[in-house]
Formats: C-alpha cells, structure tokens, sequence
C-alpha cells in the first residue's frame, strides 16, 4: 500500500479504503480502526515479522514508514473469513462468566481439554517465540516541572515554566506536538491552532532549559513524584542504526508536574454499534483534518453534546457527504448549534437503534422523535457520546476521581497526588481559552511554590464556547447486542447479568465481565458501563463509585523495562581480582551472587569435577591452600555509637569485642529467622569491619542502611560498602603461616603468641605495600585472610603462589571451599535458607539475652522456640558406599516414606575426602538427642533410599585444635 510520510498505519489503512482489521478477543467479530489514539480497543495488529515482530499494537499509535509490515492477527484462516466467528452463533451460550460455570467437571479436562480449547479460540496476537534481537536502553532526567500532553494547556505550561528559566520536560505519546490542535479548525492569537502550536514549540526548541520528548507515553505515576515513560526511537523509521535502542524506558523525578494529557472520547451503547466503520466523531474529524483521509463515503453522525456537530460542519466543509446527524436532544437544548448545520438534515430527539453491514457498516437505523425507523445508506458513522478526561495518571497514587452532572464524566478529586497539578481538558476545562487559562495559571502556582521569580505571561485569544451535553448511555430501543468493551466483547446484557448474579460493585462487575482489562483498559468502555450498572441498581453514579486506574496506562514491552540487562548484560558482570590469573589456570567457572568465581581448578589428567575438588581440599588440609575471597561483603562502620549500632544488628554482643579481634556474628530478619552469618573486625575504637556472605552482600547492605537510617537514626554511625575496595585472599592449612611468613614485612607479627585465633591487624607486606591480616578460619585448619588494596590482587595471588611453591600450595575454588565447610559442619547456603532459625542452626547461645536486636523478640515466638522443631545434625551413611543427596526427608526405619511421617531434611551433602566417604548436614527432631541412632534418607526425585547415621555436625578436628596451632 501506499501512503504519505506523517501517516499512521491507521490513517493509512483508511486512505487505501480498508475497513476491517481484526477480530475481537471473544466472538471474532469483525473490527474496525475505532479511535485515532492510544485508546483504540479495536485495531490491533502485529508489527514486523519474526523474531523482530511486535504483537497487539494500536494501529492509530503506530507512525508510518517505508517498508512497515502489518498482520492482521486473531483469525483463521484470515481476516474476511474466520472459522471461529462461529463463536458469535453461540454468544447466548458464551455470556459473561460462562467459563465459570460450564468448565468446572470433570476437574482433570481442565489442563487437558477445557483450557487448550479456550486458548486456542480467544486470544489476541501470538508472541514469535524467539529472543527478541531488538535493542532496548533505560535513562533517568530530572526536572522543576514535568508537562505531560502537549495540546494547548501543555504547549502554554511549557512555555510559562520555560520562559521562567525552570527546567521542563514535555512529554507527548504522539510524533507531533500540538495535540488535538492538530485536529481542529480554529484560531489560535489570530493564526491557525497548528501554526501556533508549532510556533510554541520553536520557541521551547531554542530554551536550552527545555527537553521536548515527543514519542513518549508517561505511563506510570510513582512515590516520590516519580514517572516511568516510554520512548519510541526506531519504532517510527524501521532502522535501527547500530547501538541505537528501539525504545528507551525513562525514570523521570519533577518537582513539580502538570497533567495536560487531554480527554478521550467514549460512545455511545446501541445494537450493533461495533461493526467496522463505526468510529469516535473526534477521530473521524482527526482523518478529516489532520491526515486528509475521509473514513467514509457517507457519514451518519449521532451525538447527545455539542462536539459531535463540529465533526459533522468539518466534514461537510471538506467536501465529504453528511447523511445526517442524529442528536438525542430536543432543539431547545441545542443552542447555536443547530443552526451551524448547513444543508445536513438534523434528527433531534433521536437516536441509533441498529446497524446493518457483514464485514463493514452499510446502513444504520434511526428512531426518530415520532417513534418512526428510518433507515440511512452509511458506510461510516461517528458517535459522539460525551469526553471523559485522562486522570489516569491522577489514580496510580490511589487517588480517586469525582463525578462531574454537568460534564457527565469523572474529573479528578482532591486527592491528586501531592505536586501534581491538572489542566485543560483532563481537568474538565473543554474549551481551548480555558485550556490554555489553567495552563497558565497551575505552572505559575507550581513555580511560586518553587521560589522562581515569574514572568508576564498573556494567555493568547481562543474560542471559549460552553460544553452541553446529555447523559445517553444506552438507546434502550435498539435491537440486538449493545457493546460496551469491543475489544472483550463485552455488552450491557453481560453488565445487566452481573448485577443479577450478585457482582454489584464495580470492582467485582470488572472482574466478572473482563470490562476494561483489555490492553486498552476500557478507556472508552469503563463509564458507560459504570452508568448503566447505576441505572439497573437504581444508584447515582457517584453512589455506585468507580474503579481506579494503575499503571501503565499504555502496554509496554517487559523488554524496555529490562532495557540492556538481559542475557549476559542481566546483571553487570563482577570479575574477582585474581580472575585473569583463575583464567590462565583454565579455572571453571561459575555465578556466585553478582560475581563469577573460581569452581575449581583442573589439572592434566583429571577427567571429573570431583577429582580436582577432592586434591584441592586434601591440599588444605595436608599442606596449603589459597582461595579469592574477595566477594564476601564488606561494610565498613564508624562512629561513636558503631558498637551500640551492631549490638542491635546482630544477635550476640559485639560492642564487648576488643580492639584488634574478630568475631563471629549472626544477623536474624525481623522475623526471627536467620539472615546472615560474618565476621566482625574491631579495627580501632570506633571502627569496625564486617563481612557478609557473597550471596547476601546486597541485602545486608541494604538492612543495615535501613536500620541505621530508620530504625536508630540518632545514633552516630556511618557505613559504607568497601566490598569492591579490597582483594581478599584466604590463606589455609597447616603450612599457611609459613607462607604467609614469606609475604610479610614483619615476619615475627604473625606468630601464635602475637597473633592468635580471631586477631586482626593493619600490617604491610611484599616492601611497604599497607595490608590487613585476619586470622579467621573457615576450613577447619589454620588459615589467615589477607586484603590489600583491589588494584593489588593479580599481582598478589601471583605473588602468594611464588612464595607457597615449595609447599605445593594449590589454589581451591567454591567446591572445595564448600567440602571443608561441611566437613567442619559450618553452615553453608543450604542452612541459611530463610527457614532456620538459630536455635535451628545450634546457635541459640549466642542471642544475648543482655540486649534487645532485630528480630530478637519474634524469635520467641512459640512456634520457633518450639521444642519439636528440627534441629541442625550431621549425617553419614550406614553403608559408607552410599552417596547422599542434598534434599532427602528424613524417615523412620519401616515407616512410610510420607509427609506424616516426615522427620527433618538433608540440607547439604557432600564426598569428604579427608572421611573417604559421603557426609551431610540437616535438620532433624531432636538431633541432639538421637546421634548414633539410624533413620532412612529418602529421595524420591532421585529415587534413593539410604540409611544414615545421626551425628555430630563436626566431621573434621571436632575439638577445634588446629584453627589454635
């Protein structure tokens, strides 16, 4: 097809006389271009072609380009004849809620039967089932006032907040400024409403303190005067140049914002009111007037207000041929008006009663005010039923809107969001004078409050003709159905039925009827059907109330909320500091948290993972180990009230540690069940140093920000995550201090008597370099941490492997590392779940009972001080053959492998090379009480059924002497 460059793919459609172009969600009835906006229900179709293709877009939204490919979706085997419009032969079988009375028996049809076939005949436009190969970016701005819609009370807030030297940004959905100026025929300070838009917009073109942003939909209202909006970049031309994102994902935080995001117009319920070529009056005269396309051949306009008129003078002045308007009020309440009609003829007290057309509208019916059917040749009809203004954007801060008798529309309340503030007609304001009035006058509230100093602004001259209008909602003398939401085919009958059944409320008539929850959410459905619902409960509307909106008040694609984190981009990739020397000992890898670390290391002639698992970890415990430990979190903490701080982070006591110690601490969650294990260094009086685990670095960031800030914000403490700042090194076995002897400029510092178990100490190493030793151990063995400067850590783990050749040093990776912890029955990520608390882990002791912390009391709660809950154990098999698996439950002997009968779980397991055989932690009922007693290990998944023995979780040096040598 051909078309003109400014067209959009709907526009386009019309101009090459296309009327059908889709199905609708339920009935496949045949569908047709409804809106010229974002709220089209109708005209949805699917952009592009495989894995580039873009289902369910708005056919008005979509700009045009050369080489855009459209389809038509929702059908088979195509659009004119579609198999499954069968379902409209059974519509008085297929009502509103019929899924949930017909498909309850027999419950296992469901899966198998019931569901394949609903999907198969509802539905919309089908995903490609590939990556999406398009590039997608995500940006923040910042702002004094944000203006959202640029008609005339957007374009003049932007020049009123410009002109003042306030940062603005303007956004607006479409690819033009002006709005519905871009519509109209009227006058703007004596020159036409679109030369003055445009002059509006040149003069905020040349503010360098304006940022204009067309073809950006706010879509989302947020805490924090907060707005998400998505911007299309190469959707309008087809090409994206390398690097160039498709669309961009905005987060942009305003002082201040002004809402001037218009109003939509809704029809108007009457038989058959959905065939193809039935339209809004305003979108007609928007392909009237804007693109040069006439929807039709002859047009039929029906109206209850004002506007619906102006379409019909537009339309006759361009030449295109008026059967008639229709207008349900008396002549009396029309005004001047009906005297603006020309040649039309003009029915008043009269309505549309029915249509008739297969795959397009050929002819409607009129009721005249004699009672009198008349039927009219129309291959178009443009229903004006009234304006509702956007308050989307007013509602996604749990706002509600108020309803307005003398606009018959809902306005926004009082309760707009703090910094908001609503102009034109999104604010009920319907005249293009008083448009720009309020958008003069809300942007200079907003910047007094911002302490701007303000400039005389003159509101140009505009037409200021008064809005009339009467409620029609449905022409109850019409036959046939009478559609509401066309896009889920919902009818007043189905809305009629909802009320009958008990769902009442508006929130329940929603859900039972799927009015609104289309991709469109009921942007020209929703009221309508709230005022009939009022009308058959005998309410006022206000009394039957409204559901509210929430974000986004367009689609967007999940993959402009990810932007470029996805596929290996999902989060950004943390490298170890020794990881080029990991790389060049053909270490594999693995994902730890954000990082990727060592597994293990492979040597030549190692066939398993298990094999160079099992030498690193006899390495440790034979001679020396080295392993980068440089992902566990690190949060440095000051201040006078630093120990006082911690005491309350973490359940044992920390403000006694000593100056140059460690110690070993436990965080719960408020909940009383444990969060995280570490260490905490005391560096100097007010100083201290903790560590977390590499999996929960962030979160505990994140808990001890919060509690310093909101829970003890009076205390004088300070912290800072240094976790990226330093490369730490774990140095382990019983040759560890003889290497570590090598590296230090002090040899004598580290002796066991200068150094023992649990110190810390600032030292320099390798001629001057500054340094800090831990002696802590988590492998059981003697063992030390080293952290330098993260710029130091290739060059270091080189250095350390130099110096520990002669005793066969071998670096070990996060296998390893995790054998000698459950060999030493340290508890590991499967015991630190989120289920255990830590008299679950055996730690109870240490939650001090001389000071209060954070989940210290529901931790008391009886169901987790219970003496029945299982408790942390070790494990190893009968049969020293048998391999466990993490995950097992725990069975009595000769009982049934069942949930009754369950005792515990394996929560890790392991080969032990320094046992010769297989280990394992868990939790059983009264482990402590039990050891050496034999229970079944069951694994249905894997399908093992092993005995094991209950012991201690210690396996390796249970007394604790060599971490003290």
């Amino acid at each position: 097809m051909e078309a003109y460059a400014g067209d959009t793919l709907a526009s386009a459609l019309l101009a090459n006389d296309v009327k059908l172009v889709g199905r609708s969600f339920k009935y496949h009835r045949p569908r047709g271009v409804f809106t010229a906006g974002s709220e089209e229900p109708n005209a949805l179709v699917t952009i592009g072609k495989g894995a580039h293709s873009d289902p369910n877009v708005k056919a008005p939204a979509v700009e045009l380009h050369d080489g855009l490919e459209a389809h038509s979706q929702n059908r088979f085997p195509n659009l004119k004849f579609d198999l499954m419009g069968m379902n409209n032969g059974l519509s008085p079988f297929l009502g509103a809620g019929f899924y949930y009375k017909t498909f309850m028996w027999p419950a296992a049809f469901w899966e198998k039967i019931y569901e394949p076939i609903i999907r198969r005949a509802a539905g919309l436009g089908k995903l490609s089932g590939s990556d999406d190969p398009d590039k997608y970016d995500r940006a923040c701005a910042y702002c004094d006032v944000l203006v959202i819609g640029s008609g005339p009370a957007g374009l003049q807030a932007a020049l009123t907040a410009g002109r003042c030297g306030a940062r603005v940004i303007l956004c607006e959905e479409d690819f033009i400024f002006g709005g519905r100026l871009n519509c109209e025929r009227m006058e703007i300070a004596r020159v036409s409403a679109v030369d003055w838009a445009g002059r509006a917009v040149q003069e905020l073109e040349k503010m360098d303190n304006v940022r204009l942003m067309p073809r950006t939909t706010v879509f989302g209202s947020y805490d924090d005067d907060t707005f998400g909006a998505i911007e299309q970049i190469n959707d309008a031309t087809g090409k994206e140049p390398a690097g160039s994102p498709r669309q961009c994902y905005w987060k942009i935080v305003a002082k201040r914002t002004i809402l001037a995001a218009g109003a939509i117009e809704r029809s108007i319920a009457f038989g058959d009111n959905d065939r193809p070529g039935i339209m809004q009056a305003s979108a007609v005269r928007t392909y009237v007037n804007r693109f040069a396309v006439s929807p039709g051949n002859s047009t039929v306009v029906f109206t209850n207000n004002d506007d619906g008129w102006r379409t019909a003078r537009h339309l006759f002045s361009s030449g295109c041929e008026v059967e008639a308007i229709v207008d349900c009020r008396p002549s009396e309440e029309i005004g001047e008006v009906r005297h603006q009609a020309g040649d039309i003829p003009v029915f008043t007290r009269s309505t549309i009663i029915g249509t008739a057309g297969r795959l397009a509208l050929s002819s409607v019916t009129i009721l005249n005010a004699n009672g009198r059917r008349l039927k009219l040749p129309a291959d178009c009809l443009a229903v004006s039923g009234g304006w509702n203004p956007t308050v989307h954007l007013t509602c996604h801060r749990r706002g509600r809107p108020v309803w307005n008798d003398g606009l018959s529309a809902f306005v926004p309340g009082a309760d707009t969001p703090q910094g908001m503030a609503v102009a034109g007609a999104a604010n009920g304001v319907f005249s293009t004078h008083g448009a720009l009035a309020q958008g003069t006058e809300t942007t200079q509230k907003a910047l007094e409050d911002l302490g701007f100093k303000l400039k005389r602004s003159v509101i140009p001259d505009a037409e200021d003709a008064p809005y009339s209008i009467a409620p029609l909602w449905h022409v109850k003398e019409s036959k046939g159905r009478a559609w509401l939401d066309q896009q889920n085919d919902v009818t007043v009958k189905d809305v009629e039925l909802s009320r009958r059944e008990g769902f009442r409320s508006v929130e329940h008539m929603k859900r039972y009827t799927t009015l609104g929850m289309a991709t469109d959410q009921g942007k020209t459905a929703n009221v309508a059907a709230l005022a009939i619902l009022a009308a058959k409960s005998g309410k006022t509307i206000p009394e039957t109330g409204t559901t509210i909106f929430r974000p986004p008040y367009v689609p967007v694609a999940l993959s402009a909320f990810a932007g470029r984190a996805c596929g290996k981009s999902y989060r950004p990739l943390r490298l170890t500091p020794s990881h080029d020397w990991a790389k060049e000992q053909n270490a594999v890898f693995t994902e730890a948290g954000l990082w990727l670390r060592a597994q293990w290391y492979p040597k030549i002639g190692e066939k398993t993972w298990r094999e160079s698992c099992d030498r690193e970890a006899m390495a440790v415990r034979k001679s020396v180990g080295v392993c980068d430990v440089s992902t566990l979190g690190k949060i440095d903490v000051k201040g006078k009230d630093a120990g006082q701080y911690l005491d309350h982070l973490y359940c044992n006591m920390i403000s006694t540690l000593e100056v140059g110690k460690v110690r070993y601490g436990l965080m719960l969650r408020e909940d009383g069940f444990a969060m995280d294990d570490g260490t905490v260094a005391r560096l100097a009086e007010n100083h201290y140093l903790i560590t977390t685990t590499t999996g929960h670095a962030g979160h505990v960031m994140q808990h001890a920000d919060f509690c310093a800030q909101v829970l003890w914000p009076d205390l004088d403490v300070h912290l800072v995550s240094v976790t990226d700042q330093y490369a730490q090194f774990a140095i382990a076995g019983p040759n560890s201090r003889a290497v570590l002897e090598l590296l230090l400029d002090d040899r004598e510092a580290i002796s066991a008597e200068a150094f023992p178990f649990m110190a810390c100490r600032e030292i320099s190493i390798c001629g001057g370099v500054p340094a800090r030793l831990f002696r802590i151990s988590f492998s059981g063995e003697l063992a030390y941490e080293l952290a330098v400067d993260a710029s130091y850590g290739d060059s270091l783990i080189r250095t350390i492997m130099q110096a520990g050749a002669e005793y066969e040093i071998s670096p070990y990776g996060l296998e390893a590392l995790n054998v000698l912890r459950i060999e030493k029955g340290y508890p590991t990520a499967g015991e630190l779940n989120g289920q255990t608390t830590a008299g679950d882990l055996g730690l109870g002791r240490m939650v001090s009972k001389k000071k209060d912390c954070v989940g210290k009391v529901l931790s008391q709660r009886q169901g987790l001080a219970d003496p029945e809950r299982m408790v942390f154990a070790g494990f190893k098999p009968v049969d020293l053959e048998d391999e466990l698996s993490a995950g097992a439950h725990f069975i009595g002997i000769n009982r049934e492998a069942e949930t009754a009968n369950d005792e515990g779980w394996l929560s890790s397991a392991c080969f032990s090379p320094a046992l010769g055989h297989s280990i394992g932690l868990g939790f059983i009922k009264h482990g402590n009480e039990r050891l050496a007693e034999t229970v079944r290990a069951v694994d249905l998944l894997r399908g093992k059924d092993i005995e094991v023995e209950i012991c201690a979780p210690q396996f390796v040096d249970p007394q604790g002497e060599r971490v003290r040598v």
